[in-house]
């Protein structure tokens, strides 16, 4: 696992600075504490840090080919290397190192851009080809390893890459002016989605997307994509077998390490499954670690003590109180853009917690999103009675009603609901209902340019169109929450301690296979992650199965009622915030007061304000986020 950065400079004669390369590295330092590597020529500069797992003595980067015509950095795991290197052996590809890095480069040589079609596991690539004077980005399919890059200004522009936004805000010339847009989907989403970045200038490669920059011109392309439309009926027992040999077969690849790993565990299907399997193919005693709160609604710790007990693990765990304010602090400065999943906090915890005893760390992320496990999946009585009426006569009947009834009037929600069909009622819940509201909550002079947040889910929706319901939520989710939200957070919170999380359960082989199983035993009545439970139940008691669903949430709104109640005022209609002009101070009255009383539950809203708050006096303001 490494954290990478480079520039390529499309005008003749401007070479780049060996200084700017350093410094985007050491702004990256805490990625790769282990080893740092550059490769400077002329307009061309490649820079990495290392976090040494395979091939520690071998694995230094950057790695050029055998004529030194191309050169890459990269960061991420590639579990299918050995199998990839012995094939491009057969073809003549001449090896100086056992690392994955090097198989990736000699494949880019063999199929050109065709090459990451061929890899499995999790990446950032740079490819330089001196040859064609062509540089070649590429970002794995469901996006665990991040790629920004910015925009180049013309023919003459310079293109900077790196893994995270710090590394491009070192360089001259990359200002910190925040794009509107990328702030209003903020707040709708709680995080920034792809391809925007908070700043303007600078994007996000897209996961499954590769991107090539070449007489100054760039061209991004997609490479691969998560296919509903072949699910069909299939026997239960031949699915529960496929998804166990297939997810058997992904954890025993991320077991491929040359230092100390061990496992998150909450106690959930997900992860239980995860470590299930390890110890499977784990010599010794798997090391698990689990993070609880003293808030017995929100603790997972008597859970996973049963799954390690069974297991026979060495355990570790924390308990997470409201002191963690301090250091949301420490996150806001390592996540770069505004960020709002509260989870990071105990995201970040078990990440600290398992750096202490190892290098690598196996995740259950992405288990809801495959095997349809959130309980969001379950359409509501009012959606299913929507999808009954035709979208003409909801428009007519319901429109005039809602236009006339007054901001926060009672019933106003459901009714808005009933007006729209079960993708739109979706859409409205992931981005925070904000799209109807937008005079509501935002400034009317902020508003001026603005597009609809919703938007977001378009062009998703409409690839899958003709798939059922449940197949369309899965696949936005995949597209936009899972690597904006889910992904972002495990990337950030673990390489904050240099610490490498692994997701078998985000392998791109059985993220295919789970698109092509049949909706009935994805869900099956009101149990969501059928199959999965179906695949837990076979490696552990029932009883560790089946109990209720707690998701790694943090009570964040009891903590804002209490510990937090001042500094969520200051931050969220304090006079600097207010200073802002971003959102209108009636809206945030309301939903504070509100909140306040107990009348209804906006912490999501004021945490994702605070949140946003912390970020603008951080990086933008540049007078620290704890002032």
């Amino acid at each position: 696992m490494c954290g990478i950065a480079g520039i390529v400079n499309a005008r003749a004669g401007v070479r780049v600075s060996e200084g700017e390369l350093r410094a985007m590295c050491d702004a990256i330092r805490h990625r790769g504490p282990d080893d740092a590597g550059y490769h400077l020529d002329g307009g061309v500069g490649l820079g990495m840090r290392r976090l040494s797992i395979i091939d520690v003595a071998g694995g230094h980067q950057p790695i050029f080919n055998e004529d030194r015509s191309k050169v890459i950095v990269y960061n991420g795991e590639i579990y299918n290397h050995r199998d990839v290197r012995a094939e491009l052996e057969k073809r003549g590809h001449r090896y100086t190192t056992r690392t994955d890095t090097e198989s990736i480069l000699h494949a880019y040589e063999e199929y050109g851009d065709a090459c990451v079609t061929h890899l499995r596991g999790m990446f950032g690539i740079a490819i330089w080809d001196t040859t064609r004077q062509r540089l070649f980005l590429a970002r794995d399919r469901l996006g665990k390893k991040p790629l920004y890059y910015t925009h180049p200004s013309g023919p003459a522009g310079r293109l900077a890459f790196a893994s995270e936004v710090k590394a491009l805000l070192t360089l001259p010339g990359v200002e910190r002016r925040v794009d509107a847009q990328a702030l209003a989907d903020y707040a709708a989403w709680g995080y920034v989605p792809d391809p925007l970045s908070i700043y303007r200038g600078i994007a996000k490669l897209p996961p499954a997307h590769y991107l090539v920059y070449e007489g100054g011109e760039v061209r991004v392309q997609k490479y691969w994509d998560v296919d509903y439309s072949t699910a069909g009926e299939q026997d239960e027992v031949q699915v529960v077998d496929r998804v166990l040999d297939l997810l058997d077969d992904a954890v025993r690849m991320r077991l491929m390490s040359d230092v100390p790993l061990g496992a998150f565990l909450s106690g959930g299907t997900d992860s239980s499954v995860v470590v299930a399997l390890m110890a499977r193919h784990t010599p010794g005693r798997v090391k698990t670690f689990s993070i609880g709160f003293d808030e017995a609604q929100y603790n997972e710790l008597p859970y996973a003590r049963r799954v390690a007990e069974h297991f026979g693990t060495e355990h570790h765990e924390e308990v997470v109180r409201p002191d963690a304010e301090r250091d949301v602090l420490a996150l806001v400065r390592q996540f770069d853009e505004p960020f709002s999943d509260s989870s990071m906090i105990p995201t970040y915890y078990v990440s600290r917690l398992a750096r202490r005893h190892v290098t690598v760390a196996l995740s259950g992320d992405g288990g809801d999103e495959l095997f349809a496990g959130y309980l969001r999946y379950l359409d509501a009585p009012e959606v299913r009675a929507a999808n009954r009426v035709p979208a003409v006569l909801r428009d007519a009947i319901l429109g005039p009603v809602t236009g006339a009834m007054p901001a926060g009037a009672r019933g106003i929600d459901r009714l808005r609901n009933l007006m729209g069909g079960a993708d739109d009622q979706y859409v409205r819940h992931m981005s925070g209902g904000i799209s109807r509201t937008l005079h509501e909550v935002f400034e009317a002079d902020f508003l001026r340019g603005i597009e609809d947040p919703a938007r977001v889910a378009a062009p998703f929706l409409a690839s899958v169109r003709d798939a059922d319901p449940l197949s369309r939520r899965q696949y936005l989710d995949t597209h936009t929450y899972l690597p904006g939200d889910i992904l972002t957070k495990v990337d950030r919170a673990s390489m904050m301690v240099s610490l490498e999380a692994r997701a078998p359960l985000l392998d791109h082989v059985l993220a295919e296979f789970a698109a092509t199983i049949p909706v009935g035993l994805r869900m099956k009545g009101m149990t969501t992650k059928y199959i999965l439970k179906k695949v837990a139940e076979r490696l552990m008691p029932a009883e560790l199965v089946h109990r209720p669903k707690m998701g790694f949430a943090v009570p964040v709104a009891f903590w804002l009622r209490k510990e937090w109640a001042a500094r969520s005022d200051d931050l969220v209609r304090g006079e600097r915030a207010l200073a802002r002009g971003t959102f209108r101070q009636e809206y945030l009255n309301r939903i504070m007061d509100e909140h306040r009383a107990g009348k209804r539950d906006n912490s999501a809203m004021i945490w994702r304000l605070m949140i946003l708050e912390l970020w603008y006096r951080e990086w933008v303001d540049g007078s620290g986020a704890g002032n």
